[in-house]
């Protein structure tokens, strides 16, 4: 694969099976995080596009795994978001369901992009996907999201707020600070997922 930058990037499908999964590619970069964090916004802005993936003010409006082709080579997988439900016992036990589903001997699962809300410290339900997800073996990189909006008290917290909730090590595994508005931190994450994809072809 060439250094595309993901300009070639489009819809494939929605599944609440994995089953259902399409198997094309060899490789998937799955986004997830609490709702309204931002997912499908940085999606579009990492695919240079407004409109490939949806997006809602209002939270919890992804409720199934969108799979989107990036240059015909890997898939950018939008999980739903976590903590808000108008139906949570519901909701709750259908979402774990199929992100356990997910989860489970993902062979094509190369990276988890966790995204977290730079503006605020995580909550309980962050706390504990993070320790679903260190559970699992997959590589990840936290992504700290909305970064345009933080003045600088604000940003020197976001370690802070990762030692003491998450009980994360930043210095050892830096976070990536991004803005949908700052072309440079979209181009790092471009840059990371593309390389943990060709590593893993």
């Amino acid at each position: 694969m060439e250094n595309y930058y993901f300009n070639k990037a489009k819809f494939i499908k929605s599944i609440v099976d994995v089953k259902e999964a399409p198997g094309e590619y060899n490789s998937s970069v799955l986004f997830v995080g609490k709702s309204n964090v931002g997912k499908s916004s940085l999606i579009n802005a990492l695919t240079n596009s407004k409109k490939l993936a949806y997006t809602s003010s209002k939270p919890g409006h992804t409720r199934v795994l969108n799979y989107y082709s990036v240059e015909d080579y890997f898939y950018l997988v939008d999980c739903p978001g976590y903590g808000f439900s108008t139906k949570k016992d519901l909701d709750y036990e259908f979402y774990g369901k199929m992100i356990e589903d997910y989860f489970k001997d993902n062979k094509s699962l190369k990276l988890v992009v966790f995204l977290l809300d730079s503006r605020h410290e995580p909550t309980d339900d962050d706390l504990d996907f993070y320790s679903f997800l260190l559970s699992y073996k997959y590589r990840f990189v936290i992504c700290m999201t909305k970064c345009d909006k933080l003045n600088m008290s604000m940003r020197s917290k976001i370690y802070k707020n990762l030692k003491s909730k998450l009980n994360f090590e930043p210095e050892k595994y830096p976070p990536l600070l991004v803005s949908i508005n700052d072309k440079k931190s979209i181009l790092k994450l471009k840059e990371m997922i593309e390389g943990v994809v060709r590593e893993a072809n």
